[in-house]
C-alpha cells in the first residue's frame, strides 16, 4: 500500500486555507483548555451559525424541518449539536463524536497548605499522565469556584502576560543520586504534586505568626476573588501548562500545543458540522468529557445524556417513539474521533511501521484500538470501513490505517465502544500526535485540515 504526504498534494490556495484553518484551531487551544471553556467556545459559535438551544425549541414548541439547527448542553461539559437532514431521523444519523477533556492535574477539595514557608495547592492527576513531566513548568489555573448561595466565580490565572504562574519543584540534580535511581514511574510521585502559589507571609506585628504565607494567601483569594478556604469544597479547577499553542519547526508545518487529544478532533468536527450544507440524514457532533477517565459519570458518553437528546429531537421533527428512537440509533453511521499514536523514531521499537500513523500523512483510521488482544475494542466491520474508503477517495480526502502501538505492548480505547452499543456503525478515527499525554503534545497542520476534509466528506455523503 503507498502512502502519500498530505503536503505533496496541495495546491497555493488549499495551503492558505490550511494555514487559516490552523490559525483559529489554535485559537480555540488557547480559549479552551477546560471541558467548561470548551463547551462556551462551541455555544458562542454555533450560535452566532444560527443554532439555537434544544430547550429553547422545546419551550416554544417549534417543529424542527429540514436545515433546523438546535444543540443541547449538559452540565456545562458536554454538548449535542444536531443540523436536520432531508430523510426521516429514523433511518438514521451521520455522527461526528469526540471529547474534549485533557489529562491534566485537579485541585483537591482541601488543597491549600504551607510548609517551610511555602503555600501549596495540593493536586491529584486525572487521566494517563507521566507525572515526572508535569514538574518545573509554568501552569495555569482554570475552572470555577461555585459559593454556597449558588454564585460562580470563574477563575483563569496564568495565560495573560501580566499574570502569575504556578509551578511544581523538583529535587536538583546535585541531591538526586536516590531519586534518579527509582523507576520513572516512582521519580514524581502523585502526593509529590503540590502546586506552589505563594511565598510571602502576611504583615503582622508578632514575630512568628503561624501559617502566615496560608493567610496571606486567603486574604488575596478574599481581596480578588471574594471566596473563602472553604469555598474550594465546592470548586473544579484544573491545572494547566500556561501558554499559548505555538507553531512548531523552521517550516512551522507542526503545532506544539497542551489539549491535541483531543481537541484536535473536537475542533474539526464542530467546524465540519458548520461547513456541511443541503444534507440528506440528520448531521450531528457530539463533545464529551470524561473520556480519559472511562468515559464515566453524568457528563461521560456512558450517560443516557446523548440518548435522551436525541429523543427530544425527534419528539419535536414528529417522529418519536421508543422504537423509532431505537431505529434511529441502530441505523446510525459514526465516526468515533480520537487521536493516534504518531510513529517516534526515537522509539521506532515501541511500533510496528506498516500499521501505524505518520506525522503529515493525513486523516488516521483505526479499524481497532483496545489493548492486546483487542480488549476494550470496537473493531468495526469490513463493509463499513469499504464505504468509508470509497467516501473518501471520492473526495480525494489523504488517509492512513493504524494501530496504537506494537501488539503486546499496550494500547488505549476510546467512545467508539459505547456508541457501537446501540448497533450503529462505528469506526475511530482522527490526528496522529506526537508526545501525546504530555503537556505539550505535537501535531501536522496538514493532518489536522486533512481530517476536516474527512469529516466534511462523511457528513454529506454517509449512509451504509
Amino acid at each position: 500500500m503507498k502512502r502519500k504526504n498530505v503536503w505533496n498534494t496541495y495546491s497555493a490556495d488549499r495551503l492558505q486555507e490550511m494555514e487559516q484553518f490552523a490559525k483559529e484551531y489554535r485559537n480555540f487551544l488557547d480559549l479552551g483548555k477546560t471541558e467548561r471553556e470548551c463547551i462556551d467556545f462551541t455555544v458562542n459559535m454555533i450560535e452566532k451559525e444560527g443554532y439555537i438551544e434544544l430547550q429553547r425549541a422545546i419551550r416554544e414548541g417549534r417543529r424542527l424541518e429540514k436545515g433546523d439547527k438546535v444543540y443541547a448542553v449538559w452540565m456545562n461539559k458536554s454538548i449535542a449539536i444536531f443540523k436536520i437532514g432531508e430523510k426521516p431521523m429514523s433511518q438514521g444519523m451521520n455522527i461526528l463524536g469526540a471529547h474534549i477533556d485533557s489529562p491534566r492535574l485537579d485541585i483537591k477539595q482541601n488543597p491549600l497548605y504551607e510548609d517551610g514557608g511555602i503555600a501549596y495547592l495540593d493536586t491529584h492527576y486525572y487521566g494517563g499522565v507521566k507525572k515526572y513531566q508535569w514538574v518545573t513548568l509554568p501552569l495555569a489555573i482554570h475552572g470555577v469556584i461555585v459559593k454556597k448561595d449558588g454564585t460562580i466565580v470563574e477563575i483563569n490565572i496564568g495565560e495573560k502576560e501580566e499574570d502569575p504562574v504556578f509551578f511544581i519543584s523538583d529535587l536538583l540534580i546535585h541531591l538526586s543520586q536516590e531519586q534518579l535511581e527509582k523507576k520513572a514511574a516512582k521519580v514524581i510521585e502523585g502526593e509529590a504534586l503540590d502546586l506552589v502559589i505563594g511565598n510571602m507571609p502576611i504583615p503582622s506585628e508578632k514575630e512568628e505568626e503561624k501559617e502566615a504565607v496560608k493567610k496571606n494567601i486567603l486574604k488575596l483569594l478574599k481581596e480578588y476573588y471574594e471566596i473563602e478556604e472553604e469555598d474550594f469544597l465546592s470548586a473544579e479547577l484544573e491545572i494547566v501548562p500556561a501558554g499559548k499553542a505555538r507553531e512548531a519547526g523552521f517550516d512551522r508545518s507542526l503545532i506544539l500545543a497542551y489539549g491535541h487529544d483531543d481537541r484536535v478532533c473536537a475542533f474539526p468536527s464542530l467546524k465540519a458540522l458548520l461547513e456541511a450544507e443541503d444534507l440528506e440524514r440528520t448531521a450531528c457532533c457530539i463533545l464529551v468529557d470524561k473520556e480519559e477517565i472511562g468515559s464515566v459519570g453524568a457528563t461521560g458518553m456512558q450517560s443516557r445524556f446523548f440518548e435522551n437528546a436525541v429523543a427530544e429531537v425527534m419528539n419535536l421533527t414528529g417522529e418519536y417513539s421508543e422504537l423509532n428512537l431505537r431505529r434511529c440509533l441502530a441505523a446510525s453511521d459514526m465516526l468515533s474521533s480520537d487521536v493516534s499514536a504518531a510513529f517516534d523514531p526515537s522509539y521506532a521499537s515501541c511500533f510496528e511501521k506498516k500499521n501505524t500513523a505518520f506525522l503529515g500523512q493525513g486523516m488516521v483510521f483505526n479499524k481497532y484500538t483496545g489493548s492486546r488482544g483487542k480488549s476494550g475494542s470496537n473493531d468495526a466491520n469490513a463493509e463499513y470501513i469499504a464505504h468509508i474508503r470509497d467516501i473518501m477517495d471520492s473526495e480525494e480526502v489523504v488517509y492512513q490505517t493504524a494501530e496504537l502501538g506494537r501488539v503486546d505492548l499496550g494500547g488505549g480505547g476510546t467512545i467508539a465502544y459505547i456508541l457501537a452499543l446501540y448497533g450503529m456503525n462505528v469506526i475511530d478515527c482522527g490526528v496522529a500526535v506526537l508526545n501525546m499525554h504530555s503537556p505539550w503534545e505535537a501535531i501536522s497542520k496538514a493532518d489536522l485540515y486533512e481530517t476536516k476534509r474527512g469529516y466534511v466528506a462523511f457528513l454529506k455523503k454517509a449512509c451504509l
